[in-house]
C-alpha cells in the first residue's frame, strides 16, 4: 500500500438483509480499496443494520467518485450512506456559559491533537472566557440571551454557525435552553454534557444536593440535544465511586473531571463518524485499540 493512499470511511444504515456486507466489501475491492477496519451491528429489535468501514484507496480514487458509484448499490438495499475523508477534521462551534472546565479541556485536547476537530468559534452569553479563547487564536462571540431577545439571539448564533460552516455545536456547559426550532434544525448536530444526577437532583448545586444525600457514585452523560430537555439519545456516560470521606467540594471537582472526559469521548466518537442514531438510542462503535490516545490519558 502506498504511504500516500487516501484514507476514507464509509458509514451505512439500512434494514437488516442478506448480502449487504458482501456488496460493500466487493464494491471497495473492485475500486482498489483496502479495508483496514470494519465494524457492524444488526439490531434484531428494530431490524436495522449499521456499519462503519475504514479503508485506503490504493488507486487514488476520489471521494466524490466513490460516493457517486456507490449510489446504485445503496439504492438496491435502501441504504443511507456517507463517505468521509478521515484526514479532514470536523468543524465545530463551542458554546459555554460560566463553567469553563469542559471548554478548557477541549481547548487543550485540540491543541495537542487529541481530538479530530477544528474549533471555528466559541459563543458565550458571558465574557468570562473571552481572553482564554482569543489567546488560542479562536474567534469569540458574546451573544447575550434573555427571554425578550431569545429569537434574535438564536438567529445570531446560527449565523455564526453557518458562516464558519460548522458541522457540530458543542454545549460545553452552556446553561441556556435552546428553542425547539433550533434543536430540530440542528438535529443530530448538537452535543450536550451534564451530570447524571437527573432527575433526582435538579436546579442549582446538584453536587451539594448529592453530597447531602450521601450519593456514592458521581457520573456524567453526553447526548444529542432534542426538544425534550436532557433526554436526547445518549452517546457516552461514565461514573466514579466516591466515599463518605469526601466533601461537597470534592464532589464538584470530581464531577467536573468526569464531565470533561465524557464530553471529549462523545465528541471524538461523533467526529470519527462512529455514532449512529437508532430511534431514541444510539449505536456507538468503539475505536480500534490505540486509535484514541486521549482516552488513555484520562
Amino acid at each position: 500500500m502506498s504511504e500516500r493512499a487516501a484514507t476514507y470511511c464509509l458509514t451505512v444504515t439500512c434494514e437488516s438483509q442478506r448480502g449487504v456486507v458482501a456488496a460493500i466489501a466487493t464494491f471497495l475491492a473492485e475500486k482498489g480499496c483496502n479495508i483496514s477496519d470494519s465494524t457492524q451491528y444488526d439490531d434484531q429489535g428494530t431490524g436495522r443494520f449499521f456499519m462503519r468501514v475504514s479503508f485506503a484507496s490504493d488507486l487514488g480514487a476520489a471521494l466524490t467518485d466513490l460516493s457517486n458509484e456507490f449510489a446504485t448499490i445503496a439504492e438496491r438495499f435502501g441504504m443511507q450512506f456517507a463517505f468521509h475523508d478521515e484526514s479532514v477534521k470536523m468543524k465545530v462551534v463551542i458554546m459555554v456559559s460560566r463553567f469553563g472546565h469542559c471548554l478548557n479541556d477541549l481547548l487543550y485536547r485540540v491543541r495537542i491533537g487529541a481530538l479530530p476537530i477544528e474549533i471555528e468559534a466559541v459563543i458565550s452569553n458571558h465574557m468570562d472566557y473571552q481572553k482564554a479563547v482569543v489567546n488560542a487564536d479562536i474567534p469569540f462571540h458574546c451573544i447575550k440571551v434573555t427571554k425578550e431577545n431569545k429569537p434574535e439571539a438564536e438567529a445570531a448564533i446560527m449565523k455564526v454557525v453557518e458562516d464558519v460552516e460548522a458541522e457540530l455545536i458543542i454545549l460545553a456547559r452552556y446553561m441556556q435552553i435552546l428553542s425547539d426550532e433550533m434543536c430540530q434544525k440542528m438535529s443530530g448536530k448538537i452535543i450536550n454534557i451534564h451530570h447524571s444526577f437527573l432527575p433526582s437532583f435538579k436546579g442549582a448545586n446538584p453536587y451539594k444536593q448529592a453530597f447531602e444525600r450521601g450519593v456514592k457514585l458521581i457520573g456524567a452523560t453526553s447526548h444529542y440535544v432534542t426538544a425534550d430537555l436532557d433526554e436526547g439519545p445518549i452517546i457516552e456516560q461514565e461514573t466514579v465511586r466516591i466515599t463518605h470521606a469526601q466533601s461537597a467540594s470534592d464532589y464538584v471537582s470530581i464531577g467536573r473531571d468526569v464531565e470533561s472526559q465524557v464530553l471529549a469521548r462523545a465528541i471524538h466518537a461523533h467526529a470519527k463518524h462512529r455514532v449512529f442514531m437508532n430511534g431514541n438510542k444510539t449505536v456507538v462503535f468503539a475505536p480500534s485499540p490505540g486509535s484514541y490516545s486521549s482516552e488513555k490519558m484520562g
